[in-house]
């Protein structure tokens, strides 16, 4: 009888310590750290009738990378860099319809975002987040009938610029492991002087190159 009590007071108090094993192992994280992360993107252009008539849709995918600066498990400061790539065709506006006119139109996009923010201490594996940043977007067109020698807007013209914008997010971050987190946020990006002067773009009367995106991190780090 006292073997069976002393297993029934040592499985109570595993069980008891368990909870608090687990989050001193998920609790201990330096005051400084530095952590890199992949991230996948998809994001839904603001300039919708834009991307539609290139693409045949308004959203799109991006994937790359960053590292984040974590001090005191609260205050944060993030870079990423990420990229967009993708063939469409050449299109023109005309009476509020759009036409494609066959002609390949390879585009690139290339984010780089700097952020800062602040982590909510909710749980040891849970940290909600929100953050504020500027952002430098590389834009480039490609075509192998670009005719640079025509008057505009008669030829389709290549193109390869940057413009520099604004960018938030807010999401949740979840500690998977004591050096793994997995994360997903909603972002809004704001990015003017880029669209808009020509093209397609500019018959369908939208010069930002922003929009609102679902992404999802793999962290790694404390």
């Amino acid at each position: 009888m006292r073997i069976t009590r002393c297993l029934v007071l040592g499985l109570v108090l595993a069980a008891l310590a368990a909870p608090v094993a687990a989050q001193t192992a998920f609790d201990d994280t330096p005051a400084l750290s530095i952590r890199p992360f992949g991230v996948g993107t998809l994001e839904s252009f603001t300039a919708v009738d834009t991307f539609k008539a290139v693409f045949g849709r308004s959203y799109e995918p991006f994937l790359g990378g960053g590292v984040q600066i974590v001090v005191q498990d609260q205050y944060f400061v993030e870079l990423t860099a990420s990229r967009f790539e993708r063939t469409g065709q050449r299109a023109f506006i005309s009476g509020g319809k759009t036409f494609q006119l066959g002609i390949p139109l390879k585009t690139t996009i290339t984010p780089f975002e700097v952020t800062g923010g602040y982590r909510f201490r909710v749980s040891p594996r849970i940290r909600p987040y929100a953050a504020a940043g500027v952002g430098l977007y590389w834009y480039k067109e490609e075509s192998d009938f670009a005719d640079q020698t025509a008057a505009p807007p008669a030829r389709g013209v290549d193109l390869d610029t940057r413009h520099a914008g604004f960018v938030v997010n807010g999401g949740v971050e979840f500690r998977a492991h004591r050096w793994i987190g997995v994360s997903a946020d909603v972002q809004y990006t704001h990015v003017t002087g880029i669209l808009g002067t020509a093209g397609v773009s500019q018959q369908a009367g939208e010069n930002d190159l922003g929009g609102v995106a679902g992404r999802v991190k793999l962290i790694v780090g404390r």
